[in-house]
């Protein structure tokens, strides 16, 4: 019985994939390179910078350290999330509506550092208890690793087939079927035949029926 709602943060609670593809144009186009949404995006959703960068010299081919590279990385989006930050539509309404049912928490593969931004700006930690994890208190272990939703189950003292993921992507999709939860997908970042994998796809908050699980 389903008794554990996790959300993944991007594109989920907040609304920052269009900052990202923003980042992604600049950050490649300083290499001379065309960014390429429906190559990439799929690829490094849900995973760290660090990592990101790497799928992104492999796709590319262009060189450099993969940290000092994540750094430059993190620069480009820091502009962009202390200005246009804000909640995913339904979000709200729909967390208010379940949070006296449920146990709730975020899992996230977000940089702490940006995490804190989007904290001092959207109040997560207040909103979610305190309850707001990330994959640099697992060692960095992104996704499609589910080492996140167990480690939030766990922390929630939940078992992982009583949590229910939501998410918005491929990676995180498989991360919540390898750790053996349920998911619902939500079409903010990617349409629906790259979330196939999923227990339940919906275009918005308003269309998921928690009955169903």
């Amino acid at each position: 019985m389903i008794n554990t709602i996790i959300f993944d943060a991007e594109g989920v609670v907040i609304d920052t994939e269009p900052m990202w593809d923003k980042s992604q144009k600049e950050f490649i186009g300083r290499r001379g390179l065309t960014y390429d949404r429906k190559k990439i995006k799929h690829l490094i959703s849900g995973k760290s910078l660090v990592d990101g960068i790497k799928i992104m010299q492999k796709e590319y081919g262009f060189r450099g350290n993969p940290k000092k590279l994540a750094k430059e990385r993190k620069i480009i989006i820091k502009k962009l999330f202390k200005s246009q930050l804000k909640f995913v539509v339904g979000f709200k309404d729909f967390h208010q509506k379940i949070k006296k049912r449920y146990k709730t928490c975020i899992a996230t593969s977000m940089d702490k550092e940006l995490l804190r931004i989007v904290d001092k700006r959207l109040k997560l930690l207040q909103l979610f208890n305190n309850q707001v994890f990330s994959i640099g208190e697992i060692r960095s272990v992104s996704k499609p690793n589910p080492d996140i939703f167990l480690y939030a189950a766990n922390k929630l003292n939940s078992k992982p087939e009583d949590c229910l993921v939501i998410e918005d992507s491929p990676n995180g999709i498989e991360a919540a079927k390898r750790a053996g939860m349920r998911c619902i997908a939500l079409t903010t970042t990617y349409s629906k035949d790259k979330l196939i994998k999923a227990d339940l796809i919906v275009d918005s908050y308003s269309q998921i029926d928690l009955n169903k699980f």
